[in-house]
């Protein structure tokens, strides 16, 4: 699940901006309760999930985290939180721990799951 270079982004953000790193975490522990399989690699300044394929990743910001699909477009947006226009990508940002919840980012990855790895 987790190697030098992912504990090392770990620790970087933490010293940085202990807030960000503390929703890192809480969207990581959902990542890993609702795919067991997921395993995790740095890409891209920030976390990529993958079981076996590719499905989310996980950027720290200053002010937010944001969970980012690649193929979000093809997402149910029941609670009407994915942001983005492109043509595949969506988003969901977050601002504090309530939000991992009140997003329903479980059912977000379930579904982003289940359309990469069909």
């Amino acid at each position: 699940m987790s190697d030098a270079r992912v504990e090392q982004l770990l620790n970087d953000i933490n010293l940085v901006n202990p807030e960000r790193h503390e929703l890192v975490m809480a969207a990581r522990r959902v990542i890993y309760k609702g795919v067991k399989q997921a395993t995790e690699r740095v890409m891209y300044g920030g976390f990529m999930f993958a079981a076996p394929n590719d499905f989310c990743g996980v950027f720290a910001y200053a002010e937010h985290i944001s969970i980012e699909f690649g193929h979000g477009c093809d997402l149910q947006d029941e609670w009407q939180v994915l942001e983005g226009k492109g043509k595949l990508r969506r988003h969901i940002k977050i601002h504090s721990l309530d939000e991992i919840k009140s997003k329903h980012l479980a059912d977000y990855f379930r579904q982003a799951f289940a359309n990469a790895n069909g």
